[in-house]
């Protein structure tokens, strides 16, 4: 098994993409500045405080290990704040992906997997949405991510970079066991606010509920966290096994997704039947950058790479979600 660096390894997906590939036999590595990841989430797993923006650290880091592959989810990830502050994201997401890229080339590392996000999609064309659909953000987080996304093309084909970009849904749930969970500061998740609210936080906002759906909230594809981890191994042995030098091949994209909407009032619903509580909620505006409805077809990753998801269920989902928040009341911190 190879040694494998991942950035952003202290956060929520990245953590669980730790555990997922220890348990594979991988070696693993974790670069993480923690500007909002958790030591705690890593446990006893090497970790390298830095940032990927600083070169001399991650090369020293994939020479120093022996880094086969990378994986990299070290990003901001607010599709709001990307509106209000796009200088901040273009800068995190776009210019630190790609030093981690001269890092790799210049170091001879060729394997690259993205944590990628189906917000490149932007406003819906088609339902289901699979890996032709048109991409055109409509925020600067979509956008940001489609930059380096193309970036991978390129690199591929001048520097012989093989990658795997991942178009996520929306990643929801925490690790089966127990160990790992959801920890935001501040909160930007459905599940884990709504989760907050029926404990006894403040009400939850609903951003709009005026939407072309059917019962007018934002519509979204929950796929649990340890499926999203799931799917960034098998990317990964995809890698390994395939040396192509079509250039049309270096880089490869799927969507990670159930396939089956779920509307905001859908997961409130879930979180109340998990808990045995009820969610209060509160209307609030549509918030600016998301689109009205966005869910995943699979077949490209399910037909190519063997990947299904092992939670299709809301309810499984949100019980996890729960589980986790039931016993971790303050997070990482108690």
């Amino acid at each position: 098994m190879s040694a494998v660096l991942v950035t952003g390894g202290a956060g929520y997906i990245g953590s669980h993409a730790v555990k997922a590939l220890q348990a594979a036999g991988h070696t693993v590595v974790v670069l993480d500045n923690l500007s909002a990841g958790h030591r705690a989430a890593v446990g006893d797993t090497r970790l390298i405080e830095a940032d990927v923006r600083d070169t001399p650290s991650v090369r020293a880091a994939l020479r120093t290990h022996d880094i086969r592959a990378v994986m990299h989810f070290a990003a901001l990830l607010s599709v709001g704040d990307s509106v209000t502050d796009p200088a901040t994201y273009y800068d995190c997401n776009v210019r630190g992906s790609l030093a981690l890229l001269d890092a790799m080339v210049a170091e001879g590392v060729d394997r690259f997997v993205l944590s990628s996000t189906c917000a490149v999609y932007g406003d819906r064309v088609a339902t289901p949405i699979d890996e032709a659909h048109p991409t055109a953000p409509i925020n600067a987080y979509g956008d940001t991510k489609l930059a380096v996304e193309r970036a991978l093309l390129h690199y591929g084909r001048a520097y012989g970079l093989r990658s795997v970009a991942l178009r996520y849904f929306n990643a929801a749930g925490a690790d089966a066991d127990g160990e790992i969970g959801e920890d935001h500061a501040p909160e930007i998740h459905l599940i884990p606010r709504a989760i907050a609210a029926a404990r006894g936080g403040a009400p939850l906002k609903i951003f709009g509920d005026d939407y072309p759906t059917a019962d007018g909230t934002c519509e979204r594809d929950y796929v649990h966290v340890s499926d999203l981890a799931s799917g960034h191994l098998r990317a990964l042995a995809a890698l390994e096994v395939s040396a192509t030098s079509d250039a049309d091949e270096v880089s490869r994209v799927f969507n990670l997704g159930t396939g089956r909407p779920h509307s905001v009032r859908e997961v409130v619903r879930a979180v109340e039947r998990v808990s045995g509580l009820s969610v209060p909620t509160l209307p609030a505006s549509r918030r600016v950058g998301d689109p009205a409805v966005l869910f995943a077809s699979g077949d490209r990753i399910r037909n190519d790479l063997g990947w299904r998801p092992a939670y299709t269920s809301l309810d499984a989902i949100v019980d996890t979600a729960w589980r986790w928040h039931e016993t971790h009341p303050q997070g990482f911190g108690g």
